[in-house]
């Protein structure tokens, strides 16, 4: 069973199951984290849906790449969560399944080429507050050894 978090399931709602794969990128004290404008501004853990046939470990390093402009090293998985959630970008409502790795930023290689996103850095210990979703919140929790 894996666990949800965030709003609860609406009643005679389709949703078409997501499966994305997002990271905690940890360099010392601080941490490698997408802030999104639009469809409302929000920090998030970088990271994204799975094109099919792509894999899990491929998508994340592509996600993370045009989210934030940076290549990243030694992904190790330390969970997953899943959402009910309308996403505005794609008009439909989705059951996200979202794993979540713990990751190294390795260099910046370019801007972000998704619209609406760049790169922010914080300190580690401040970002989990402000993460936009209970599950991002949790798993840079579990990452900090505070869960």
């Amino acid at each position: 069973m894996i666990r949800r978090f965030g709003e609860p399931v609406r009643r005679g709602q389709i949703y078409r199951l997501r499966a994305g794969a997002y990271a905690v990128l940890l360099l010392g004290n601080r941490v490698l984290l997408t802030h999104q404008a639009e469809p409302r501004a929000e920090y998030q853990l970088p990271g994204g849906g799975i094109d099919p046939g792509e894999s899990p470990l491929r998508a994340l390093r592509r996600e993370v790449f045009e989210e934030t402009g940076w290549g990243i090293a030694a992904p190790r998985r330390i969970g997953a969560f899943r959402r009910f959630a309308y996403m505005p970008e794609y008009d439909r409502w989705a059951e996200k399944i979202c794993t979540i790795y713990l990751a190294r930023p390795t260099r910046r290689l370019a801007q972000p080429s998704e619209p609406g996103h760049r790169a922010v850095w914080l300190r580690a210990d401040a970002a989990a507050a402000i993460l936009g979703n209970a599950g991002d919140r949790h798993f840079m929790q579990v990452a900090l050894g505070q869960v």
